[in-house]
């Protein structure tokens, strides 16, 4: 399972509370996010990041048997060229209003980022909020319901990711870059994992619409809207994105032992 930018790993968390305790997961903290190492001089496109998550799957050994991925956001981005690049290891594939289309116009979130990075002085890396009305709007944005415990959670990632912000500057800058924001957009044609899309219908950060550009676009895919809920999926809908999750997991599992029975 792969989280979205500037945050980490336990961003899974209210979702796996509610998964079989036998269920086999692996949450990982995406290059240069959480417990990883942040190597400034390193790429962090969508591409070296994909690679980078491949090497990990490698060395656990985890693409012994195809498996089925999860990614949200950027980690739905890098999930889903994942599926394209390699894709005799993935045997389904779920993305959460995963970052990486074309749309006609730019989304609020990528216009306010820009805006933040791009209008203030090139040494002060202010890709996290530096001001509290700064904060606020970024919530906004994120969230549909920004209620207490949400925005308290949210919070608690910004400052988190405080002492890094240079990091975060360039991957942000990385990921966004030409020869990276639409590489997920120009590979979806070769996803054949079956594929689940699971969106906010209130998404202020990548519009829902991109749940149709998936869903026309990668053979054997079913969509899921959620009503009121913005970007952070896991966050606002942790109950409804499990039981997809699960739901979406258990039917290729049981066709899967269909065919071995047959």
């Amino acid at each position: 399972m792969l989280h979205g930018f500037s945050f980490n790993k336990d961003i899974w968390l209210d979702t796996l509370e509610l998964f079989p305790h036998d269920l086999h997961v692996v949450c990982v903290d995406m290059p240069g996010h959480g417990d990883t190492t942040r190597l400034l001089q390193e790429s962090y496109t969508a591409t070296a990041q994909t690679r980078r998550i491949h090497q990990f799957v490698e060395w656990i050994g985890l693409n012994k048997s195809p498996f089925h991925l999860v990614g949200m956001s950027m980690g739905g981005m890098v999930a889903g060229l994942y599926a394209a690049e390699y894709p005799s290891e993935i045997c389904a594939l779920s993305l959460l209003c995963p970052a990486g289309l074309r749309y006609p116009t730019e989304s609020e979130f990528f216009v306010f980022l820009k805006e933040l990075v791009f209008s203030k002085d090139p040494s002060d890396s202010t890709i996290v909020s530096v001001d509290e009305k700064e904060g606020e709007k970024l919530l906004q944005i994120c969230l549909y319901d920004p209620s207490f415990i949400k925005t308290q959670l949210v919070k608690g990632y910004l400052d988190d990711r405080r002492p890094h912000k240079m990091f975060f500057v360039n991957c942000f800058l990385d990921v966004s870059s030409a020869r990276s924001r639409y590489s997920f957009h120009d590979n979806l044609r070769k996803i054949k994992a079956p594929t689940q899309i699971i969106w906010g219908k209130h998404d202020k950060v990548f519009d829902s619409s991109g749940a149709d550009i998936l869903a026309t676009t990668i053979p054997n895919s079913q969509e899921h809207l959620l009503e009121k809920c913005g970007h952070l999926i896991v966050l606002e809908r942790p109950r409804k994105s499990a039981q997809l999750l699960l739901k979406f997991y258990n039917s290729f599992r049981d066709l899967a032992e269909n065919k071995k029975v047959a």
